[in-house]
């Protein structure tokens, strides 16, 4: 089979989104892109997660078309596809219905950048782009006009979608979304809930992306 590496790094890669809660019964997928072929490797559509293996994954060319796979592909493939058309830094998407995030989303709105941690990981508020329909360009086409900078966004009625120059930081965004989402949802039922400032928000992104993790070699500790 073609693309075996890829394809065991998408199965786990997919394998991640139970274990996080983010996914029910077969819903959501994951995919990644090979740069060399330009080939995606994708879940299959309506498979269980406890059957999937590495050989399960589907490989689909960048015009849709099935390459190799015993399975037909997730119907979220053309907006996999047009996100990795028109986003080269973009190596990895992740598509989930998380509860918390995905409430969100059912109300069109966008979850508000009121906590350090959507600060650190979105660089702001977590959009929410417009209603489209799946098994097209539509959802692609408006994850494109609507997500910005973020490595996020929320469907308006449908869920989530995430980014990532890797799967791993694809499915960080994922897990994180969900997150934040639910920590947001429970602050509402206990009082008002206000946005951290600009200069916050920017200050908390920037050390967040470019300090956290690295040794502070004066201090011998990681910042």
């Amino acid at each position: 089979m073609m693309l075996q590496e890829l394809r065991e790094q998408v199965c786990e890669g997919n394998l991640e989104l139970p274990r996080h809660n983010l996914v029910a019964w077969t819903g959501g997928n994951l995919s990644a892109i090979d740069e060399e072929t330009g080939y995606i490797v994708i879940k299959p559509s309506g498979m269980r997660y406890e059957e999937m293996t590495p050989d399960d994954m589907v490989v689909v060319a960048p015009d849709g078309k099935v390459v190799e796979g015993k399975h037909g592909p997730s119907s979220d493939t053309s907006s996999h596809l047009y996100v990795y058309r028109h986003r080269k830094d973009v190596k990895s998407v992740v598509h989930t219905h998380s509860r918390y995030a995905t409430a969100f989303a059912a109300i069109g709105e966008p979850i508000p950048c009121c906590l350090t941690a959507i600060a650190d990981e979105f660089g702001g508020p977590i959009p929410c782009g417009g209603y489209a329909r799946i098994g097209g360009n539509e959802i692609g086409e408006e994850i494109i006009r609507s997500i910005g900078s973020a490595p996020a966004i929320l469907m308006k009625q449908h869920g989530v979608f995430t980014i990532g120059p890797s799967i791993e930081k694809a499915l960080q965004a994922a897990v994180m979304v969900e997150d934040v989402a639910r920590t947001v949802a429970i602050a509402r039922t206990i009082g008002q809930i206000s946005d951290l400032p600009a200069t916050e928000i920017s200050a908390n992104y920037d050390r967040y992306q470019t300090r956290y993790g690295t040794m502070n070699a004066s201090l011998g500790v990681r910042q």
